[in-house]
């Protein structure tokens, strides 16, 4: 006991000197943090200022924190004393292999720079890549957050985007209302068009500019195929081929028009006995 008491006499200046050295380490790694998440919000609205799109603004807002803190924390080990040169080439190397550890990790982010750069969309557009459907909520480093039209949140990894093939549905400012309608083949094609371009034009969110177009597509088993493609603005897409489904029926029964269902003959044939 006694030759505790005196080491800790005999050195009180030099553990004197490491607690200081440790609490202003600490001060600094905590200061550090406050800056980094100050610097963030800060990107945040000087991008929001100049109105750049949010999830541009979402992932060079966390590239600025990485970096603030990645400082604060060579700081704090400056502070301590251990020599931040060294412990650099030791990250390096450790880097190096972590980096092999974690080559989807970095891989996301590299996908995550590319749609950065590319912009193959943008905050608020409704995509359909990695094999799931939502509009654009935010660019993180390593990920894409899209919202579900019911109002599910999906985190997709950014390779997995760039991996595949992205279709953006909200890019074009018009898109093209695709609907097939199937008739016996006893209906009168002339009276079967005319019913279905009246319901066409009966709707003032189909676009009159570029036209739209009635033919017959096929003759199918049981039915004779039309196929009716209509314009309409992106934000109406769904407005107008809901509206069409439904009143694509009510006007073909109103003019005794049958929509077939597919259906089979069978014929049965007695054997007789010998």
């Amino acid at each position: 006991m006694d030759s505790a008491v005196n080491w800790l006499t005999e050195n009180s200046d030099m553990l004197l000197h490491y607690a200081v050295q440790a609490i202003v380490a600490i001060v600094i790694l905590l200061v550090g943090i406050r800056i980094a998440k100050m610097a963030e919000k800060l990107t945040k609205k000087a991008i929001e200022k100049r109105k750049v799109d949010k999830a541009v603004g979402s992932f060079l807002a966390n590239i600025v924190y990485a970096l603030v803190f990645a400082a604060t924390v060579l700081m704090a080990l400056s502070q301590v004393g251990i020599e931040t040169t060294s412990f650099i080439a030791i990250l390096g190397a450790a880097g190096l292999a972590v980096g092999l550890a974690l080559q989807g990790s970095l891989s996301n982010f590299a996908s995550g720079v590319l749609i950065i750069i590319l912009r193959p969309f943008k905050s608020g557009e409704f995509i359909d890549a990695a094999g799931h459907s939502g509009s654009v909520s935010k660019i993180e480093i390593f990920s894409t957050e899209l919202l579900t039209p019911d109002n599910k949140t999906i985190i997709v990894p950014n390779s997995a985007i760039m991996g595949g093939a992205i279709v953006n549905y909200s890019r074009q400012a018009t898109r093209r209302v695709d609907i097939m309608v199937g008739v016996s083949y006893d209906a009168c094609l002339k009276e079967t068009r005319e019913v279905l371009e009246k319901v066409i034009k009966s709707n003032d969110k189909v676009l009159n500019d570029p036209a739209f177009f009635i033919g017959v597509h096929s003759l199918g088993d049981s039915s004779v195929n039309f196929v009716t493609r209509s314009w309409a603005k992106t934000e109406d897409y769904w407005a107008v081929y809901f509206y069409l489904q439904e009143n694509f029926k009510l006007a073909l029964d109103e003019a005794d028009i049958s929509i077939p269902f597919p259906q089979m003959d069978v014929h049965l044939n007695k054997i007789s006995e010998k």
